[in-house]
């Protein structure tokens, strides 16, 4: 008589809610992905401050963000077509070796020497102009890291494995501005921009640990034409379309980072280390949300809260627009991270969901032009309202018409309000 083998009770650990963890490249991944936006959020931020305390003027933090939006979106046109026909690590590596590149200049031109011969004038165009450079890089670098996720991460992973990186992502914006604050606080704007080369550098290490890929996408075709592809796909789908354009005109329209430093000088009346927690805050509230869906994974829903969640972030910043109080705008910018980084996971599992792997360049392209590049442009029209109407009347504006958004997409866009993770259940609404 055989006795029955007993079937094994499966574990409910942090590793089996988290299984694209076990997946040593996406470790790697997981890695550079923070490393990076450190890096760049710490140079972002140093620049920030650099550019107001040479000039002293509103609208010149928003031409660093115009200076960065620019080639971003022009560049976004063509860089899916080119990254859809090379291989991912390449791409990345030259991307990474012109961001050392350009940080290398950024540290060069922060030299005292430097200033003394070329003058504030000449110092300002140049920073502008390395700016622009950043931009051009990174509308390569996202469709880059977008589709190398998709090779490492299998399909079935993608809502966990979405929040993980999104947790990267903002674990990096919320340490890199710290990072910057307290180094231009304690050791100078030349010190911080030393720091980012030298961390850009040890970054090659995560990098070549991962392997390179197939090439899936092999067949030439004219430019235009696989650029048109992209925007097509984009259109033809409505649940992503609507969920880009929330999410572009709420970055747009609700961005207050750009105008941190006339908070901080004007406003708050705080110092260097104020200014680099008042950058850092959306950042932690997102870890903190992050942190949570990590435990209480986000599946129920999804469409609907991401309404709720943009609704909780324009609330947010409309509160901080009118603060004079130090912890109150701290704790608003904190909940405006926190519904944010909601809404980032729920539009990039929609994103990675409904992208067939061939045309991953083109359509995360498509999305730099919507969403990543939302934030620098947001960053020049906050420039740009603040010089006319002031810092707290731009802010509050601007958190209003994130509200308008949210109403007009709500009714306009049934197919985002009904979304669901669930392929099959998605598939027969």
């Amino acid at each position: 008589m055989q006795t029955e083998t007993p079937t094994p009770i499966p574990r409910k650990g942090f590793i089996s809610k988290n299984p694209s963890l076990k997946i040593r490249e996406f470790r790697s991944y997981l890695t550079l992905r923070l490393g990076v936006i450190f890096a760049l959020n710490m140079q972002s931020t140093t620049i920030y401050f650099w550019v107001y305390q040479m000039t002293n003027d509103k609208l010149s933090l928003g031409f660093v963000g115009l200076a960065e939006v620019i080639p971003a979106i022009c560049c976004s046109f063509f860089s899916g077509h080119f990254v859809d026909l090379n291989e991912k690590r390449k791409m990345i590596t030259i991307c990474l070796a012109g961001y050392i590149i350009t940080g290398i200049c950024l540290l060069l031109l922060a030299v005292p020497m430097t200033a003394q011969h070329l003058g504030a004038s000449w110092m300002l165009h140049l920073i502008y102009f390395f700016v622009f450079l950043g931009g051009a890089l990174r509308s390569f670098y996202s469709p880059s890291m977008f589709s190398l996720f998709g090779l490492v991460v299998p399909r079935a992973d993608y809502p966990n494995a979405t929040g993980w990186s999104s947790m990267a992502w903002q674990v990096g914006s919320v340490l890199g501005p710290l990072a910057a604050g307290f180094a231009i606080a304690s050791l100078g704007i030349l010190s911080s921009l030393s720091i980012v080369v030298a961390l850009e550098f040890l970054l090659l290490v995560p990098l070549f640990s991962i392997a390179a890929k197939p090439i899936i996408r092999k067949e030439k075709e004219r430019v235009m034409k696989s650029v048109t592809e992209g925007l097509r796909f984009v259109w033809n789908t409505p649940v992503l379309l609507s969920a880009l354009t929330l999410d572009m005109f709420s970055v747009l329209f609700g961005g207050a980072v750009a105008l941190l430093p006339v908070y901080q000088k004007e406003i708050l009346h705080v110092n260097e280390m104020g200014f680099g927690l008042l950058r850092a805050a959306p950042g932690i509230g997102a870890i903190i949300t992050l942190g949570l869906l990590a435990l209480i994974p986000l599946k129920k829903q999804p469409g609907r809260k991401l309404f709720i969640c943009v609704s909780g972030f324009a609330i947010s910043i409309i509160v901080f627009g009118i603060s004079t109080n130090f912890i109150l705008s701290f704790c608003m910018l904190l909940f405006s991270g926190m519904f944010d980084a909601v809404s980032v996971v729920i539009r990039g599992t929609i994103l990675q969901l409904v992208t067939p792997d061939h045309m991953r360049g083109r359509v995360s392209a498509v999305n730099t032009m919507f969403v990543s590049s939302s934030n620098e442009l947001g960053d020049f029209e906050s420039g740009v309202m603040a010089h006319f109407f002031g810092a707290v009347r731009a802010v509050v504006i601007g958190g209003c018409l994130t509200l308008g958004v949210v109403g007009y997409t709500l009714f306009s866009a049934p197919q985002l309000r009904k979304f669901t993770f669930d392929e099959k259940k998605q598939e027969h609404e």
